[in-house]
C-alpha cells in the first residue's frame, strides 16, 4: 500500500469511530434511555474536555519521544475495549466517568492524525483534503452502516440493541489501533533544541492574527455543537418528522457535501481565493444554515440544508489546519496541531455543549397530559435563533481584524 492509501484508510477509521456516535448519540440517549438536555450538554463536553489536555501530550509524546504511528495505536486499541464497555451502561454517572476516560484516549488521535498526515505529504495545502476526505467517507460509511443494522434489527425501538452506536464506534477502533502500526513511520522530531514542544506552540499567539483567528475559531467551535448535539433530536422531533431508524442516515448527507467540498473546492477555493477568503466563505455558511432551521419549514428543504455542512466544516475547520501547518515551526507542527484541536475541539466544543444544553432547556417546557404525564414540548426556533446571531457577529469580526500573512514554512518530503 502506499503512503496516501494507508493514510486515507487511517482517516476513515478515524472519523468512522466518530461518525458512529457524534450524530445520533444524542437522539439514543434522550429518545431511549430518558436523558435530560442538561445531562446530554454534560455527556457531549467530556470529549472537548478531554480535548484541552489530551492532544497536548499527545503531541508531546510524537514529538519528541515516541513514533507517531505507535502512539495512535495504543491509544486506539484502549479506546475500542472503552467503548463496548460503555454500551452496557443506561445510568448517567456511571457512564459519564467511563464516556470521559474515553475521551482522554480519543482526543489525542484527531491531532496526530491530521499531523501525521501533513508530516509525510509533500505539501500539505495541496495533498491534505485529498486525504482528509476520506475521513468524511468514513463518517458516512459509519452512519450507513449504523441504519442498516436498524432496519436489519426490525426492533420496535429503533436501534439494533442496547449501546449499538457504541458497539460499532468500539469496532472501528480496534480495527484503527490494528491498522496504525502499518503507517508511515513518523519518528520524534530531534532538531527541537527544547523538549517541551507544546510550550513553543503557545508562542504562536504572539502574532495578532493568530489570536484573532484562534478566538473566531473558539466561538465557531461553540456554535459547532448546537449542530452535532440539537441537529439529531430536532429532526427526529414532529416537527421535521424523520424517523428514529434513518436518522443515521439522513444526517450523512451533510458529510457527502463534505466529501465534494474537500475534494473539488477546497483546493481550489485556497488557490484562487486565499486563506482568509476561503476561512471567511466556510464562517458564512454557518449562519444561513441555522437561519433555515429557524424557519422551519418545509421539512425537506431543512434536511436539504445540512449539504451547508460541507462549506461550513471544509472551508473553515479543514482550512484551518491547514493554515495552523502552513505557519508552524518544522519541529513543533504535532504540538501546533494540537494547539488547535484544544481551541476548537477542546475548549469550544466544551463550551459548546454546556451551552447549547442548557439553551435547549431554557426553550423547554412541561405540561402534563389529563392522564398525568408530563410532556416535553421545545422550542427549536428560540434554540436556533442563538447561533445564528453569533456566527453572524463571528463574521463581521473576522472580515475586521483578521489578515493572513503567509510564512513559507519548510515542509517535510517524504
Amino acid at each position: 500500500m502506499s503512503v496516501k492509501s494507508r493514510l486515507g484508510a487511517m482517516m476513515f477509521l478515524e472519523y468512522a469511530i466518530w461518525g458512529s456516535w457524534a450524530p445520533v448519540l444524542s437522539a439514543y440517549l434522550q429518545n431511549n434511555l430518558g436523558f435530560t438536555g442538561a445531562q446530554l450538554g454534560v455527556i457531549f463536553s467530556l470529549l472537548p474536555l478531554a480535548t484541552i489536555v489530551s492532544p497536548f501530550l499527545g503531541g508531546q509524546f510524537a514529538d519528541r519521544w515516541f513514533p507517531t504511528q505507535k502512539v495512535i495505536a495504543a491509544l486506539s486499541l484502549v479506546g475500542g475495549i472503552i467503548l463496548i464497555l460503555i454500551a452496557n451502561i443506561t445510568a448517567f454517572g456511571p457512564m459519564m466517568w467511563l464516556m470521559l476516560l474515553y475521551c482522554l484516549v480519543y482526543a489525542p488521535t484527531l491531532a496526530l492524525t491530521n499531523s501525521i498526515a501533513m508530516v509525510n505529504l509533500r505539501s500539505s495545502e495541496k495533498e491534505f483534503g485529498a486525504i482528509r476526505v476520506w475521513g468524511t467517507i468514513g463518517w458516512i460509511a459509519a452512519g450507513w452502516a449504523l441504519t442498516g443494522w436498524r432496519f436489519a434489527a426490525r426492533s420496535p425501538e429503533g436501534i439494533a440493541m442496547k449501546g449499538d452506536v457504541l458497539i460499532l464506534a468500539g469496532v472501528f477502533s480496534l480495527v484503527m489501533g490494528a491498522l496504525s502500526f502499518f503507517l508511515p513511520h513518523t519518528p520524534p522530531q530531534k532538531e527541537g533544541t527544547r523538549p517541551w514542544a507544546f510550550l513553543e506552540a503557545l508562542k504562536m499567539f504572539k502574532d495578532k492574527n493568530f489570536l484573532v483567528f484562534a478566538v473566531i475559531s473558539f466561538v465557531v467551535a461553540t456554535e459547532l455543537q448546537f449542530y452535532y448535539v440539537l441537529t439529531s433530536p430536532f429532526l427526529t422531533s414532529d416537527v421535521i418528522g424523520v424517523s428514529q431508524r434513518s436518522i443515521g442516515a439522513v444526517m450523512t448527507i451533510a458529510q457527502f457535501a463534505e466529501i465534494f467540498v474537500m475534494a473539488f473546492m477546497l483546493s481550489w477555493a485556497l488557490k484562487t481565493f486565499g486563506m482568509r477568503r476561503t476561512l471567511t466563505l466556510g464562517i458564512l455558511a454557518w449562519p444561513i444554515r441555522y437561519i433555515i432551521f429557524v424557519i422551519g419549514q418545509p421539512s425537506w428543504l431543512v434536511i436539504g440544508s445540512l449539504a451547508l455542512h460541507g462549506f461550513c466544516y471544509v472551508f473553515f475547520f479543514t482550512a484551518a489546519y491547514i493554515y495552523v501547518d502552513s505557519i508552524a515551526p518544522k519541529d513543533i507542527r504535532h504540538s501546533a496541531q494540537g494547539l488547535i484541536a484544544t481551541i476548537i475541539l477542546g475548549f469550544g466544543n466544551f463550551v459548546g455543549s454546556l451551552f447549547c444544553g442548557w439553551i435547549q432547556d431554557l426553550f423547554t417546557t412541561t405540561a402534563t397530559t389529563a392522564a398525568g404525564e408530563a410532556v416535553r414540548t421545545i422550542n427549536w426556533r428560540g434554540a436556533f435563533l442563538v447561533p445564528t446571531v453569533l456566527t453572524l457577529v463571528c463574521l463581521v469580526v473576522f472580515v475586521a481584524f483578521f489578515r493572513e500573512k503567509r510564512e513559507a514554512a519548510p515542509q517535510a518530503a517524504v
